[in-house]
């Protein structure tokens, strides 16, 4: 297999770049994830619509990745209950050598093709759930295994990747091609790879929370009131939404807790 993002970066001798050059550089190759992530727009519609269906069922949603993609997913999981304020297991992330492997590389745990598996166990994996599976080279066995497993146990998976044809395809009921070809640096998938993965994961999660009713017109309603600057935006939803002062729609916000219930509590006073 031809693996895109490991072909030779068409920019030669970096090191003697100037710091000028270096980031139009960069930038240039930055500017085509987005159009490569359009491409893609049909293979996400199938995959959200499936998992919105399942979520309403009672199911989960788990991401399972090694290295930036598998940082990746966990960042897109944990933002999840303050955008929205879902529960903590709604959406999981999970990455080859555990907790550990979030800040610092372990060796060869993405190696094994029975690991994810198991961490997926401990959550009680089953079929209302679905997994997707994150992996910019698309060969990377923690995740294939994974996903391999779990279509075995009838579980429902899809699968991010930005290499055509690559092995991980085959194992995702809803496979997701980002093809951005050859990294500025190369093999670094941490840049354009990686860039990809992240807007497809927005994409993915927003428009789940938003099909699982957890926004209201374009206001994250839900979304915890965990610093001042969440008050502050909540207290500013209500004020204009209820036409009060800053001062009133904010002790109304203190008092329910939430913007949706500050709404709903109020309107029916």
């Amino acid at each position: 297999m031809k693996k895109f993002t490991e072909l030779a970066s068409p920019y030669r001798h970096l090191e003697k770049m100037a710091v000028e050059d270096l980031l139009f550089n960069i930038n240039k190759e930055d500017k085509t994830v987005a159009i490569a992530v359009e491409k893609s727009i049909p293979q996400i519609i199938p995959l959200v619509n499936t998992i919105v269906k399942k979520m309403k069922d009672g199911g989960r949603l788990f991401y399972i990745g090694a290295g930036t993609s598998g940082r990746l997913g966990i960042l897109d999981a944990s933002e999840c209950p303050p955008t929205f304020g879902v529960p903590d297991d709604w959406v999981i992330g999970l990455i080859a050598g555990g907790d550990r492997a979030i800040r610092k590389a372990v060796e060869f745990a993405e190696d094994s093709p029975t690991q994810a598996w198991e961490d997926l166990n401990k959550y009680y994996i089953n079929t209302h759930d679905v997994v997707i599976g994150i992996a910019a080279s698309g060969t990377t066995p923690y995740v294939i295994g994974g996903l391999k497993t779990c279509r075995q146990n009838n579980i429902i998976t899809g699968c991010i990747t930005c290499n055509p044809k690559a092995p991980v395809l085959k194992h995702a009921d809803f496979p997701v091609e980002v093809v951005t070809g050859p990294e500025f640096v190369t093999g670094s998938t941490r840049m354009k790879a990686g860039t990809a993965q992240k807007l497809v994961l927005n994409m993915i999660s927003t428009s789940v929370m938003i099909g699982m009713d957890r926004v209201l017109d374009n206001k994250m309603v839900d979304m915890q009131l965990s610093n001042n600057k969440l008050v502050d935006r909540g207290t500013k939803i209500l004020k204009n939404a209820l036409h009060l002062s800053y001062n009133d729609a904010q002790k109304i916000l203190l008092k329910y807790g939430s913007v949706r219930k500050a709404l709903k509590k109020y309107k029916s006073e």
